[in-house]
Order: structure tokens, then C-alpha cells, then sequence
């Protein structure tokens, strides 16, 4: 979904982008694409470990434009397309092909936890990135 941000930047600081949908959810970079580019990233680490399931409704950007208190001096509005699937807590089957014997391995190290392989696969990938 296309969201709403102001980009902003002051002499001597990178451009910054504030997200009024989210608030409190901000990013920079030295760019405009830079900064365009880290808000995907941010807006994932502003809801990790929240307990939500639906994004919000992205806000009118003319309505928002009307609105003195948002105004940033030499600020200006742009859409960003931010990915919200993260949110979904639905499980999905994935089929991957793997070394027998390094199948085994999991396994055991998934027993030994007293996990699931899913569970043991998922914690470990959480862990790496």
C-alpha cells in the first residue's frame, strides 16, 4: 500500500522521513532513494514484536498537506509503497531439498531442544539474520 511521508532535511543532516500513519516511526539517509529505501526497514522493526495483524489505513495525502502541525519548513510530501505481509501470522508449507544426513542432524538438534524441526529451523534463521 502507497502511504504517505514527508521528507525533510536540514542543512548539514541526512534527508529524514516521518510516517504520520505510524507515528513515531521515522527513518533517514543521505538520499532521497536512501532514505526511501529504509523505510520498508523501519517500519518492520517499529511493529516487531507487536501484536498486530492489520495495517493502518494509509491517511489522504492532501488531507495531510492541509495540516500546519505535520509542516516541517522545506519538507515535502511523498507516497512510499510499504510491504505489510510481514504482519501475517499465517504459517505456510515450503518444500526444500536438503542432504539426508544433515536432515538428520536437525532432527536431533530440534529433539534435543525438545522443538519441532519447523520450530528449530525458524529459530535458527531468526537468529543468523
Amino acid at each position: 500500500m502507497k502511504y504517505p511521508v514527508l521528507i525533510h532535511k536540514e542543512i548539514d543532516t541526512d534527508f529524514g522521513a516521518t510516517i504520520p500513519d505510524i507515528p513515531g516511526c521515522f527513518t533517514s539517509g543521505k538520499t532521497i532513494q536512501e532514505v526511501l529505501e529504509n523505510i520498508q526497514e523501519a517500519v518492520s522493526c517499529y511493529y516487531e514484536g507487536e501484536d498486530i495483524t492489520f495495517p493502518p489505513v494509509p491517511s489522504n495525502i492532501e488531507d495531510l498537506m492541509k495540516q500546519n502541525d505535520l509542516y516541517v519548513e522545506g519538507g515535502f510530501w511523498m507516497l512510499a509503497d510499504i510491504d505489510f505481509s510481514f504482519l501475517s501470522k499465517k504459517e505456510i508449507q515450503i518444500e526444500i531439498s536438503i542432504p539426508e544426513y544433515k536432515l538428520a542432524i536437525i532432527d536431533k538438534a530440534a529433539e534435543k531442544r525438545g522443538m519441532s524441526r519447523s520450530d528449530f529451523l525458524i529459530q535458527t534463521v531468526e537468529n543468523v539474520i
